[in-house]
């Protein structure tokens, strides 16, 4: 029941012709079935015994059987129900697979005896769409060069699909690319094939890899697909293709024109460098035998000439295609058609002569100016006869028709012998004719220099530092200038503008070498005394007239750690040892003496730190290391001992650092209870104060007479005329300070006559007023030393009176008010040291 079921089901499928002849005792009739393959096995095909007109109940008794023809037993009968089934799945494509007609049959003979009777069956194996298009490789690789035109095509590994008709590939897919597409192709026997094209260019610098998927769909329902990989790797080769100037040459050449005869002159470009522009020439495939044979191409400059004789009557047409290949690794070429027309023989060249030239010329010519006068004649008549004459193109040069056959070079722009400093100029003369002839003549045109182009410097402004303490002579920098112009005018002499500063001129304190530009210094810099110089060097050179340019300066002079520190407070003579007397009661924290040290270096060499070199008791004595104060640490001890010693040490910043030292011999005394106790006494304070103010009133009157001379001086020195004058050179051994900081006064309590030392450093004046006094201080030096330069003789001489005045006031009155507070303390009034300290 089964296989009637699955019979009935495939009888749609079947088509059964049934042919039998009139004589049914002999197997003269062909059953035809068709089946669809792969059916199921037990599938039936269909009824055999009816359809051939049996009894089936006899089949069993007259042993029937179905025999395969040449085949495997893919089918068998049913003697029970006289079908025929299907006994093993059949595959079409294995069973035809060496066939090439699209139809596939089975042929059977189906034998029955009693008596013997023989049936002819044949089963059609219709497809079905049971297989996918396949590739034979999975990845196809194609190597394709950037520089590959748009539109060239690429063949590609068709699929195959081993089933026929609809169910074969129908059409391809190739996966979104912006520089490739495919197309379809049909080949004569319908088989379906894809071509690779290339929409846009290809740059390997951009993409290097393009992995695209072609997709292959048969025409079966449902469709079945298979893909292939196409991985396509850009070349980098020769991106540049030569090039014509044209596509296509039309040339007519005259016949019985002689072998060897130039015909053309083709110029392929090639934008490439090296072994990649080289071209070289040759014939396409698609250029006859016999043009070929009538003309000969030069491979290395493009040059076609005639080989043979050439006829009129035999040829009046030749068509060539020439290639231009580089030379590159990866060869490109270009490509362009020649047609040569065969005429009439044009056999006289246009000639040309040079009837005057003129060279050299100055660069400087001025334009519209005649260089040279040309003469162009051929001997043939009419359009043969016609000549027209050529120079090349982007020259500053043009020709101008002055007479019939006369022309004049004119130049047409200005020249620049700096750019070019000379000109092949060639002069081309052609005929009209058909082809026509040319001549050429070529001259060479010289411009001489002028001095048009300054002195130039590779910087506008030069910045030298110098380190100070320089050997004379030492070379600072080379300046050197370069001219682009020729010979004299672009020699260069070097020499300093003349910049006199405080009298003093450049080219006292700086040499140039006047050939090449080397600066050298002509003496010693000290840091301390010169900081900066700014001047200008002029190179000009020799032309006439000469030009010049300038540039500017800036030396700068660099510290050295060349001085050390001075110990100016507690002042001392030269290995003298300062001694003080401190009293035992004084508490701890208070101030016992102040170093202070100068060091006339730079700001970073001129840091100075202080510390102990020696010290009697370290746990008594302390020393701030940056003001140099030295206070107590404790109190004094009836252990402690009356003398002490201290050596301290000023150390500056530099590398490597100097330093000086100072020693201190401090004597504990006893306080003086009595003179304590009746400080508070008037008749004590009276006679205290009765001598002091006796010295008060000497020291007012001698200041206030010193004020009315300065006044008097003052007036007279005004009223005099100014005379101008240069300003005076500043004396070597003046002091001069322009460090930004104010050096503070400093007080030392002392019973000798070295016991003070002020240095005042007026930075908003700039000038260092010095106060020290001599043996037996009766009389202090006072120095200013202002910083500006360029006064007048009269108003330096004023402005140092006046300076110089003031100065002595204010010594005299300082020294009145120390006196004073000396004398305080020589009566050991202790009460009193807060007011000594205040006077300062």
């Amino acid at each position: 029941m089964a296989r009637q079921r699955a019979s009935f089901a495939w009888r749609r499928y079947v088509a059964v012709f049934l042919s039998l002849s009139s004589i049914m005792d002999t197997a003269t009739a062909v059953t035809h079935y068709a089946i669809p393959e792969e059916m199921d096995e037990g599938s039936v095909v269909a009824n055999l015994a009816t359809d051939l007109g049996l009894d089936v109940r006899s089949l069993s008794r007259r042993n029937m059987r179905v025999d395969v023809v040449g085949n495997k037993k893919y089918l068998d009968i049913n003697k029970d129900t006289g079908e025929l089934f299907i006994l093993e799945r059949i595959d079409r494509e294995f069973l035809c697979a060496l066939k090439t007609a699209t139809s596939c049959f089975l042929k059977l003979d189906a034998t029955i005896e009693n008596p013997v009777r023989m049936f002819n069956i044949e089963v059609e194996i219709t497809d079905i769409n049971d297989n996918a298009p396949h590739f034979r490789r999975g990845t196809m690789h194609l190597d394709i060069s950037e520089s590959s035109p748009v539109g060239e095509r690429f063949s590609l590994n068709n699929a195959a699909d081993p089933d026929v008709g609809a169910n074969s590939v129908k059409n391809y897919h190739l996966s979104a690319s912006d520089h490739f597409a495919i197309e379809i192709q049909t080949g004569r026997d319908g088989t379906k094939f894809a071509d690779l094209v290339l929409k846009t260019a290809l740059d390997r610098e951009q993409q290097a890899v393009h992995n695209l998927i072609l997709t292959a769909v048969d025409g079966g329902v449902p469709t079945r697909t298979g893909t292939a990989s196409i991985i396509v790797r850009v070349l980098d080769v020769n991106d540049n293709a030569p090039s014509f100037d044209k596509d296509k040459y039309v040339v007519d050449v005259m016949e019985n024109s002689p072998i060897g005869s130039l015909v053309i002159k083709l110029n392929a470009t090639d934008l490439d460098e090296g072994s990649n522009s080289d071209i070289v020439y040759s014939y396409s495939l698609y250029t006859s035998e016999r043009t070929q044979e009538m003309f000969k191409l030069n491979p290395e400059n493009g040059e076609i000439r005639v080989k043979e004789m050439i006829n009129y009557e035999d040829f009046k047409l030749y068509e060539m295609e020439i290639i231009a290949s580089d030379k590159g690794p990866n060869s490109l070429s270009g490509q362009c058609r020649v047609t040569i027309q065969v005429t009439d023989m044009n056999d006289n060249h246009p000639e040309i002569s040079i009837k005057s030239f003129q060279s050299p010329v100055k660069e400087n010519v001025a334009t519209d100016t005649v260089i040279a006068v040309v003469s162009v004649n051929d001997k043939d008549s009419g359009d043969n006869g016609v000549v027209d004459l050529h120079i090349p193109e982007n020259m500053p040069f043009k020709l101008r028709e002055s007479s019939d056959n006369y022309y004049e070079l004119v130049v047409s722009e200005p020249l620049d012998r700096e750019k070019v400093p000379e000109y092949e100029i060639t002069f081309t003369v052609t005929d009209r004719g058909s082809p026509p002839l040319s001549d050429n003549e070529t001259m060479t045109l010289e411009l001489l220099d002028v001095n048009d182009n300054v002195p130039q410097f590779p910087q506008s402004f030069y910045t030298i530092r110098v380190l100070e303490n320089n050997a004379p002579g030492a070379l600072l920098s080379s300046l050197s200038a370069f001219d682009p112009d020729l010979h004299e005018n672009q020699y260069l002499v070097y020499f300093i503008i003349e910049k006199e500063i405080a009298n003093t001129s450049m080219s006292m304190l700086f040499s140039i070498n006047p050939e090449n530009g080397n600066l050298y210094a002509l003496k010693t810099f000290d840091y301390e005394i010169e900081r900066e110089f700014l001047f200008h060097i002029e190179a000009r050179d020799s032309g006439s007239p000469p030009l010049s340019s300038n540039v500017t300066v800036h030396i700068i002079i660099v510290d050295q750690n060349d001085n050390a520190p001075v110990i100016v407070s507690p002042w001392r003579a030269h290995g003298s040892v300062v001694e003080e007397k401190i009293p035992r009661s004084t508490d701890k924290g208070s101030l016992v003496a102040k170093v202070i040290a100068l060091d006339t270096d730079s700001v970073h060499n001129s840091r100075i730190t202080y510390q102990f070199l020696q010290v009697t008791d370290a746990s008594l004595f302390s020393l701030d290391q940056y003001n140099g104060e030295i206070r107590t640490m404790r109190m004094f001890s009836y252990k402690d001992s009356r003398h002490h010693r201290l050596v301290v040490v000023a150390k500056d910043n530099g590398e490597p650092a100097l330093s000086a030292t100072v020693t201190i011999k401090l004597l504990t005394v006893e306080t003086d209870v009595k003179a304590h106790s009746d400080m508070t006494e008037m008749p004590l304070e009276y006679d205290i104060f009765a001598d002091i103010n006796l010295y008060l009133v000497i020291g007012l009157g001698s200041v206030s007479f010193l004020l009315l001379i300065t006044i008097l001086v003052t007036i007279v020195l005004k009223c005099q005329t100014p005379k101008a004058s240069k300003a005076a050179p500043p004396s070597r051994n003046s002091v001069i300070s322009e460090r930004n900081s104010t050096i503070a006064d400093s007080t030392l309590v002392s019973n000798d006559a070295y016991w003070y030392s002020l240095f005042l450093a007026e930075t908003r004046k700039g000038k260092l007023v010095v106060r020290q006094p001599v043996p037996k201080g009766s009389r202090y030096i006072v120095s200013s030393i202002p910083r500006g330069t360029g006064l007048s003789e009269t108003s330096d001489s004023a402005a140092s009176t006046l300076q110089y005045l003031f100065a002595v006031n204010y010594v005299a009155l300082s020294d009145l008010i120390h006196f004073t507070c000396m004398e305080l303390y020589r009566l050991r009034r202790f009460q009193l040291l807060t007011l000594y300290r205040d006077c300062f």
